[in-house]
């Protein structure tokens, strides 16, 4: 990924922006079927609309000031009521279908972009490039909509510019072909082509610079919206305005004063009236000069219909005709102007979100299914690893060879940044070893089918996250399961005594976020529906990462030995600060600064007098050897 979007910094071209528009359509179609022809149909009824009545009402204004045939009059005015009430009932039919399927396209923008996040790999999901990435597109849309939905309003001006130039071209024919009679000699040379011609530039050039201007205003505006300082204000605000709504903020809110603190947020408020955006008084500046144009071309077909109608090429209905079209193709032409360069502001935004969905999978899937052994006699061996964050120069793990087999006990010790939790993340192949290989039963895992592989393993990390649903459901990690299972895991998991005061068992909601009645667990109680959560999923290898931490270390060490009965012929793999914990383990791995520096038992270790025993020394002081 690269670090900041360097293709976003380049200049975008129409052409590109048109491609990059097309595909965004093409996206939010197939994810509301049925939306996109709705959009525009509904747009060309609703355009097409005003004209055809004011085609028709010119025809009945013609006759009242005319022939006043019955029949003729009848005939335009049952045509107008009929034509009328179809195009009214049709547009209103086609707008509250488009209006239906429009409601979805919020939440379908976060279901894309959070399904994108659910299947890249985990080496993007964790890289702090990719959460800045999504930041910036979720910005945007949040903003106003801008980046895939505004795609969608652009298309639809669009649709109202082509079609109002298309039924003002079509209404406007007579004012060219009428000519002025012989009897109006003052007027004759606006009979003369040069007389178009005047009027077609006379109109054009103002209306193109009118143009100019409002797309100018249009790409100032959009420009500030994706600068820094605006990105900057956005999160400042988001941050402050959900910042004392925070629960998990509320004591330390309380305990110190930080409400004083967090007036940063509303600090150089670059929305407010002293604001970034208040400075810019260009583009409002921009803005009045294009309404102000556009008030001269009114006054330019004005002159040019009144004129023509005073030499006589025309009657009164027809002055209404084309003073009414003559003036909305400019407003047309000023509008598609505009668009053209909302398009290419629209399209940065739409490069950052497609940057962010064309995200690769680089991670190897593998084929191979991985054995369903009824003995269990699986071995695991990391041979000559080594591995790099990405866009890192340390090496996290280097030269690490280790190998365990299904049933035994292992335990990883060492300080903060050693590279245990590392090895974990290799071993469940969230990352791929930068050198080196990991062997499962003899064959590098990456050949292994990847969710399959997967599967083998239940992990407890040290960051684990219960939902806000019920107790059952985060166990299980479905709506539909084993409640005895579940029951069981809580149970083996020391969470038994606590299943029982709850008021509606396994059907309890956890936390309030959904339910008043909701019950607060404590960090303990947490972690041990963490652990019942891996026991359920039945798979050989478990895997402790420090799920722990929260307790004291004689709670600790009680879970631990508790959980070594409970996995019976399963592989353990533990991960713990506390060396106490780790005495039942039938082999100890200590890591510093990436390596395996020492292997062995506890009590062999603690022989060697070495690392582990210097480790073990600083902790012996905190631990109750008898309760041990």
């Amino acid at each position: 990924m690269k670090k900041k979007t360097e293709s976003n910094a380049e200049k975008i071209t129409l052409s590109e922006a048109l491609r990059l528009h097309l595909r965004a359509l093409k996206l939010l179609g197939g994810e509301v079927r049925g939306l996109l022809p709705a959009a525009i149909l509904s747009k060309v009824l609703e355009t097409a609309a005003p004209y055809v009545t004011v085609f028709l009402s010119a025809r009945i204004i013609d006759e009242l000031s005319g022939a006043r045939r019955p029949e003729t009059l009848t005939f335009w005015v049952l045509l107008a009521v009929g034509l009328g009430s179809f195009l009214t009932f049709a547009t209103r039919a086609l707008r509250v279908r488009y209006n239906e399927l429009d409601n979805f396209l919020w939440r379908d923008f976060y279901k894309l972009m959070n399904g994108k996040y659910l299947t890249m790999d985990f080496a993007d999901v964790d890289d702090y490039r990719t959460s800045d990435l999504y930041a910036r597109v979720t910005q945007v849309h949040n903003w106003g909509g801008n980046g895939l939905l505004r795609s969608l309003e652009l298309l639809e001006r669009a649709v109202v510019g082509v079609t109002g130039i298309l039924c003002a071209a079509g209404l406007l024919m007579g004012l060219f072909l009428s000519p002025v009679p012989i009897s109006s000699p003052t007027l004759l040379w606006l009979n003369s082509p040069w007389a178009v011609v005047l009027l077609i530039v006379a109109v054009l050039v103002p209306a193109l610079l009118s143009g100019f201007l409002s797309g100018r205003a249009s790409t100032l505006y959009w420009a500030l919206s994706s600068a820094d300082m605006a990105t900057l204000g956005n999160r400042r605000f988001g941050a402050g305005h959900f910042f004392y709504g925070d629960f998990s903020r509320a004591l330390d809110i309380r305990i110190y004063r930080q409400m004083e603190a967090a007036k940063i947020y509303w600090q150089d408020d670059i929305f407010g009236v002293h604001g970034l955006f208040a400075r810019k008084i260009s583009i409002r500046l921009l803005e009045a000069c294009a309404s102000g144009l556009s008030g001269v071309l009114t006054g330019v077909v004005y002159a040019f219909v009144c004129l023509k109608a005073l030499g006589g090429a025309f009657g009164v209905g027809s002055i209404t005709q084309y003073v009414a079209a003559g003036t909305t193709p400019v407003l047309s032409v000023q509008q598609l102007l505009t668009l053209a360069a909302e398009l290419k502001a629209n399209g940065q935004f739409l490069r950052t979100t497609f940057e962010f969905l064309d995200i690769p999978s680089r991670m190897y899937q593998g084929t191979l299914s991985t054995e369903k052994r009824s003995d269990l006699e699986y071995e695991v061996e990391f041979r000559d690893v080594s591995f790099k964050y990405p866009g890192s120069d340390r090496w996290a793990l280097r030269h690490v060879n280790m190998s365990f087999q299904i049933g035994s006990r292992l335990a990883l010790v060492g300080e903060n940044g050693s590279g245990k939790s590392t090895f974990i993340k290799l071993l469940c192949r969230l990352y791929d070893p930068t050198e080196g290989e990991i062997l499962l039963n003899g064959i590098d895992i990456k050949k292994y089918d990847y969710k399959d592989y997967m599967d083998i393993f239940s992990v407890v990390f040290q960051d684990f996250e219960l939902l806000s649903a019920p107790l059952g459901e985060n166990v299980a990690g479905a709506a539909q399961y084993d409640r005895a299972r579940v029951e069981k895991a809580l149970r083996d998991a020391g969470f038994g005594d606590r299943l029982t005061t709850l008021p509606k068992g396994l059907d309890t909601m956890l936390y309030r976020d959904l339910d008043p009645e909701g019950v607060l667990i404590s960090g303990g109680e947490a972690q041990k529906i963490a652990i019942a959560r891996a026991l359920y999923k039945q798979s050989p290898f478990i895997i402790l990462d420090e799920p722990t931490a929260a307790l004291d270390p004689i709670a600790e060490a009680e879970i631990y030995a508790q959980f070594d009965r409970i996995a019976g012929e399963k592989t353990a793999v533990y991960i713990s600060h506390r060396l106490s914990s780790c005495r039942f383990c039938d082999r100890i791995a200590v890591f510093s600064e990436g390596a395996v520096a020492e292997t062995g038992t506890h009590d062999g270790l603690l022989a060697q007098g070495g690392l582990y025993r210097r480790l073990w020394d600083a902790q012996a002081q905190y631990y109750d050897s008898e309760k041990i």
